[in-house]
């Protein structure tokens, strides 16, 4: 039964009449006569005693107009309800993300995210690129964050941040002490790389090709911490996003050097299932991650 014959019921009590009512409606008067007749067989009942010019509501009809006016406040209320919980930001948010963004560029955005949303319980899941677009798209992350991100049947991407690409080597290297190199000068040079099938890796090979470099690979890594062990044992270089080598270049144990190259930015992006409604907790770490991703890419 639907919501609008209770309504209707009570409209007709209230007015007294079954044109009134009707115009109320927007319905014809046989209309209304109709739904009331249909209320009555359903419960086998009579809800109102029908005069030639007036009615009188019935001692079930007094029942009946109880619970519909209970009803209709129930229902009503339901959607002051959804709109209550559209507000609450709290629960769990799953975030799939590869490791140099989990491990660099995330952990003061959590900080951050877990101080003004103390309800909500993040979940971090350290994923390589691929993992992270099929956990979301398999409904086990809410939110996904990767590197170069790509269009995916069924996923909303968005680019919302970059990192400066720079490259880095031991203290000992010939080239430590230039403030900036071109990529020419990497020619030859004992370079350690990340593994061939992650978006980062394509991105650098397609730079270093452009420039006409070949590099000697001495390892590939799938992940940034251990390109950077790599780097110091081997005496070698590699290019690797800035933000992640700050503790490196601090304590001395690596070298950093700008590229002077046009186009030496990561984009890192947002990655969410299609289909999926945006909580509470995903609109505002979303919001967030744009928030604080302004203006690294300047």
């Amino acid at each position: 039964m639907q919501v609008e014959t209770f309504i209707l019921f009570c409209d007709l009590v209230e007015t007294g009449s079954f044109s009134e009512t009707a115009e109320r409606n927007g319905i014809t008067q046989s209309a209304v006569s109709q739904r009331i007749k249909a209320l009555e067989d359903q419960y086998e009942v009579l809800l109102i005693e029908r005069g030639r010019k007036n009615f009188a509501v019935t001692a079930e009809g007094d029942v009946f107009l109880k619970t519909a006016r209970d009803m209709i406040d129930l229902y009503q209320s339901i959607g002051g309800s959804l709109r209550a919980m559209r507000d609450r930001v709290e629960g769990e948010l799953k975030i799939s993300t590869v490791y140099s963004i989990g491990f660099h560029e995330l952990p003061p955005i959590m900080e951050e995210y877990r101080q003004r949303f103390a309800e909500v319980k993040p979940v971090l899941q350290y994923r390589r690129a691929n993992q992270v677009y099929t956990d979301v798209l398999a409904s086990k992350a809410d939110v996904g964050l990767v590197a170069y991100p790509q269009a995916r049947k069924g996923a909303e991407v968005e680019t919302v941040w970059k990192d400066k690409l720079v490259m880095i080597c031991p203290p000992g290297h010939d080239l430590a002490k230039l403030e900036s190199i071109e990529l020419k000068q990497l020619d030859g040079q004992r370079f350690i790389s990340f593994e061939p099938d992650l978006p980062t890796r394509k991105a650098l090979d397609a730079m270093l090709m452009q420039a006409g470099v070949k590099v000697k690979e001495v390892m590939e890594f799938d992940n940034i911490e251990t390109v950077k062990r790599g780097v110091q044992i081997e005496q070698a270089l590699s290019i690797v996003p800035r933000d992640s080598v700050k503790a490196e270049v601090q304590s001395g144990v690596l070298c950093q050097i700008d590229i002077a190259a046009e186009d030496v930015w990561r984009p890192l992006g947002i990655v969410r299932r299609r289909s999926k409604a945006i909580n509470p907790a995903m609109r505002e770490f979303i919001a967030l991650l744009k928030e604080l991703g302004k203006g690294k890419g300047e």
